[in-house]
């Protein structure tokens, strides 16, 4: 069944995007042990490929997520702006003064190097948007007087809180109602999972909202270890398998949920930090789609591919329908975002396309 869209004349957004938005500080070249400075962006999950479709391909976007009503809250809505995506759904904490009862989130992330990965710190207990639940947001303004075409949620959201499921759970049933288009990345990380249920909870969170989306995204680790499912010689724990038993999985994925009208899904082979191998693949109207593979891509920095790539392929559903077009520009997107700093796209969507024809890297005069 086709992904229908809601009219865009009758819709105030393209897409919004429900998930928590952290400050990231960056050492560049070094190692966050031994920083004396660090260099400060903003990203989330869930955000990223909300920014990815205002700023390169430019749609309209909004965020739902609360901040500490401090000047760090105000930093991040700064950054927020200065992407173009709207911020009037953004619900503003008081601040107590020092984080006991909420706070903002950072998150320190080193880019990695040859044969040093990349490491990730969090530093997001007692946030604003972790303590997010249902009622916090007016989804029945937000879908039906205002209209919104997309929603994007994730699985990095979901698994803050015990809260946090539950309020995703009534954003995705409300979307529905209204005939707005869901996607969801599982994006399964264990240690935000680990106090609060493990995987076992991730996996009953998961089902769950599984049933109500459309447009479901996640590599293989994500799928077996949020969803449960298993193929022959697959292991949780391995980063990559190959593309045929990852199609088997989906093959499992869409009779299970037969309300997915498309999966999709990178490939990428970390031959160091900065040297993968890198493509993607979806499964759309019964059959899988393959983009360009781009072999030994050079990575400046690895974070925020993930969101990127979903960023483009929902620009190529919502704009052209066509599932080979959108895992193409999914997977330049990705491509391109990962050879600047930070977790969000610099690049323009005549960029993107000229990659998609197969342009190189030749200097621009």
């Amino acid at each position: 069944m086709p992904i229908q869209l809601r009219d865009k004349a009758q819709c105030q957004f393209d897409m919004i995007t429900l998930g928590e938005i952290m400050l990231r500080l960056d050492p560049g070249e070094g190692r966050i042990r031994c920083a004396r400075e660090f260099k400060v962006w903003e990203g989330g999950g869930e955000y990223n490929v909300a920014r990815g479709l205002r700023r390169c391909f430019g749609l309209k976007t909004a965020v739902c997520t609360a901040f500490a009503d401090n000047e760090v809250g105000h930093l991040l809505e700064d950054f927020i702006l200065q992407g173009g995506v709207n911020t009037e759904f953004i619900k503003w904490v008081p601040f107590d003064g020092v984080g006991r009862i909420t706070r903002n989130g950072l998150n320190f992330t080193e880019r990695g190097f040859g044969v040093r990965g990349a490491v990730g710190v969090s530093d997001r207990g007692h946030t604003a948007a972790s303590q997010l639940k249902t009622g916090d947001f007016d989804w029945d303004h937000i879908f039906g007087k205002l209209g919104v075409r997309w929603l994007h949620t994730g699985g990095i959201f979901a698994a803050l809180s015990d809260t946090a499921p539950q309020l995703v759970i009534e954003a995705v049933k409300k979307a529905k109602q209204y005939g707005t288009v869901v996607s969801y990345d599982l994006n399964y990380r264990p240690s935000l999972w680990k106090s609060i249920g493990g995987q076992k909870r991730a996996q009953e969170v998961n089902l769950e909202i599984a049933k109500s989306v459309d447009v479901m995204t996640g590599n293989e680790e994500d799928f077996m270890a949020c969803l449960g499912f298993r193929v022959e010689g697959a292991d949780e724990h391995l980063l990559h398998i190959d593309v045929t038993a990852f199609k088997k999985m989906i093959e499992t994925a869409v009779k299970t949920f037969p309300n997915f009208k498309a999966t999709a899904t990178t490939l990428r082979a970390a031959k160091t930090a900065t040297i993968n191998d890198w493509a993607a693949i979806a499964w759309m109207d019964g059959r899988f789609y393959e983009s360009r593979k781009y072999p030994d891509l050079e990575i400046l920095d690895r974070v925020g591919g993930g969101g990127s790539f979903a960023s483009g392929f929902i620009y190529g559903l919502m704009t052209a329908g066509d599932p080979q077009k959108a895992v193409d520009y999914g997977a330049a997107h990705g491509a391109l975002a990962m050879t600047t700093p930070g977790d969000t796209s610099m690049v323009s969507k005549d960029e993107v396309e000229k990659l998609m024809k197969g342009g190189g890297a030749r200097v621009q005069r």
